[in-house]
C-alpha cells in the first residue's frame, strides 16, 4: 500500500489534537504510557478476537441491556468488524476501545494508539455511529484511517520530540530506527515510518515479505512509505522497482540484517542518484531503509581523435 500524504490542514487539526493530549499529560518524556492516555480522555479498553466473536457479541449484548444504542443496531458493531476486517475500534457508546486479542501483543499499542485518535477528531466520531460507517465509501473509509495512522504516528512518537531524537542523531541509518524502537516502546515497522516521514531529503520506507522467501498469501510490499522530498523528484518510482533491487543484495537470513546495498535511483527528470539501502528482517517483515546519499556524477568520456600532427 502506497502511503498517502494529507492535506497540510487535516495535519494541523491533527497534530493539535495530540498537542492537547500531550500538554494534559504534563508533555512527558518517552515511551507514552497509554494508559495516563486513557485516564486523561476518560477512555475504557477492552478486547475482542477475529478468530472468536464471542467476546464482542457479549459487548453488543451488553450496549443493548444498557438501554444505550449503537444509534438504532447494536450488531452493526459486529457487521463493522468484519466488513473492514478491523483490528481495533473507536465505539462512542460508552467511550470505549476494543482491541482484536487475537493479533501478536506487540501490535496492541500502535492499535490502541490508532482508536485515541479516531476518538478525538470529531468528524471521525460521528462516522464511528450505525449505519455511517457500515456504509462508508471505502475511499473515504481509507482517507480517516490514513488520518488515523498519522495521528497514531505523531503521539506515540511525541510529535517533535521524534525529530529532534533522530535528525540529531547523525547521518539516516536502520541504527536509528533501532535506536528509536528502544527509546519511545514502539514497533520497528512504526519507527522506520515515522523517520521516513520526518526526513526533508529524499528517503523511502519498504515493509515487506522476506525477499528471498516470499509469502504467497500476501502483497510483495505491504507498505510503501516515502518522504516528501521523494515524492515530489521520484513520484515514478515504484515498490517494484525498489523491491528490484532489494532482491540483488538481500541474504537468505531468518532474522537480522539481510544486507546494505547503494543503487542508482533516476528521478523524474532521468538523473541517476546514488541512494543508500539497508534491510532488517524481524521475523515477521522486512523493512527497508533507502536514503539519499548522493547525485552520481556522469562519467567522463575519454575521447580519441585523429592527431593533427604531420
Amino acid at each position: 500500500m502506497r502511503y498517502r500524504f494529507l492535506p497540510d490542514r487535516h495535519r494541523a487539526e491533527i497534530d493539535a489534537q495530540v498537542s492537547k493530549i500531550l500538554r494534559g499529560l504534563g508533555n512527558p518524556d518517552p515511551p507514552l504510557d497509554l494508559e495516563q492516555v486513557r485516564t486523561l480522555l476518560r477512555l475504557d479498553v477492552g478486547y475482542y478476537s477475529s478468530t472468536d466473536d464471542s467476546a464482542l457479541r457479549e459487548f453488543v449484548s451488553r450496549v443493548r441491556v444498557a438501554g444505550k444504542l449503537f444509534i438504532e443496531r447494536p450488531t452493526r458493531i459486529l457487521d463493522v468488524v468484519r466488513k473492514f476486517d478491523l483490528k481495533a475500534l473507536f465505539v462512542p457508546d460508552g467511550q470505549r476501545i476494543l482491541l482484536d486479542s487475537a493479533l501478536p501483543e506487540i501490535k496492541w499499542r500502535w492499535n490502541e494508539a490508532h482508536e485515541v485518535i479516531h476518538s478525538v477528531l470529531p468528524h471521525h466520531q460521528v462516522l464511528m455511529h450505525g449505519d455511517d460507517i457500515f456504509n462508508l465509501n471505502p475511499s473515504c473509509h481509507v482517507e480517516i484511517e490514513h488520518e488515523a495512522n498519522y495521528g497514531a504516528g505523531r503521539l506515540l512518537f511525541l510529535q517533535d520530540r521524534f525529530s529532534e531524537f533522530a535528525l540529531g542523531a547523525g547521518r539516516p541509518t536502520f541504527a536509528i530506527v533501532k535506536a528509536a524502537q528502544r527509546e519511545f516502546g514502539n514497533t520497528l515497522t512504526s519507527a522506520l515510518w515515522r523517520l521516513v516521514e520526518a526526513l526533508d531529503v529524499p528517503a523511502i520506507g519498504i515493509v515487506s515479505p522476506h525477499p528471498r522467501y516470499p509469502d504467497g498469501n500476501s502483497e510483495p510490499c505491504r507498505y510503501f512509505i516515502r518522504s516528501r522530498a521523494f515524492e515530489a523528484q521520484f513520484s515514478a518510482v515504484s515498490e517494484v522497482d525498489v523491491l528490484r533491487v532489494i532482491r540483488g543484495y538481500a541474504s537468505w537470513s531468518r532474522r537480522g540484517p539481510l544486507g546494505s546495498q547503494e543503487a542508482i535511483v533516476r528521478d523524474d527528470n532521468g538523473d541517476e542518484h546514488i541512494f543508500a539501502f539497508e534491510t532488517f528482517y524481524n521475523g515477521h517483515e522486512a523493512l527497508t531503509l533507502a536514503v539519499f546519499a548522493r547525485r552520481r556524477q556522469p562519467a567522463v568520456a575519454v575521447v580519441v581523435a585523429p592527431s593533427t600532427l604531420p
